[in-house]
């Protein structure tokens, strides 16, 4: 399923990131596919299942710098460098969160957190290479569902800082 989705269109069925962004007017295109539970690594399962290349999907990572939640957004293809992460965020120490806190914390299940509609909004880093695509794929909001947005709108809607965090 591929729909557009744009401002004062109320997607039925819709995750907190697909209400909050049609309520932002921030345009993006939803991307449906079969999730198979058992995939090792749910972005590179949506990089195939969508034929997107690996450098366009994009995987939400939450991670604790000094303390506080925060988010990293890096390409499905690499891993978040959390020494960097920390950097472009003004910290010293990251690590990654415990999965029952960063659910929690975003209302979202793992393998299907999205940057967009968390419970709270969270320091969000999103890495400098999707700057180099017109658009990227991030999660909806749950597994086998992912929206394709421009880098810009993702850092606007999110209050993202853009930094080289991956690796």
């Amino acid at each position: 399923m591929v729909a557009e989705l744009m401002a004062k269109q109320r997607p039925s069925g819709g995750t907190p990131a697909t209400v909050a962004l049609t309520r932002a007017g921030v345009a993006f295109t939803l991307h449906e596919y079969h999730h198979d539970p058992r995939a090792e690594s749910y972005g590179l399962e949506a990089a195939e299942a969508l034929g997107v290349e690996l450098g366009r999907v994009f995987k939400t990572l939450m991670s604790n710098v000094d303390g506080a939640l925060t988010v990293g957004i890096v390409p499905v293809s690499g891993q978040l460098n959390l020494k960097s992460l920390a950097r472009a965020v003004g910290g010293s120490k990251a690590a990654m969160a415990n999965v029952a806190a960063a659910e929690r914390a975003t209302g979202y299940v793992a393998g299907g957190i999205s940057p967009i509609g968390q419970k709270r909004a969270h320091p969000t880093v999103l890495d400098r290479s999707a700057s180099a695509h017109a658009t990227i794929f991030v999660s909806a909001g749950r597994r086998g569902l992912d929206l394709e947005i421009a880098p810009d709108d993702l850092v606007r809607v999110t209050r993202a800082i853009v930094a080289p965090i991956g690796r």
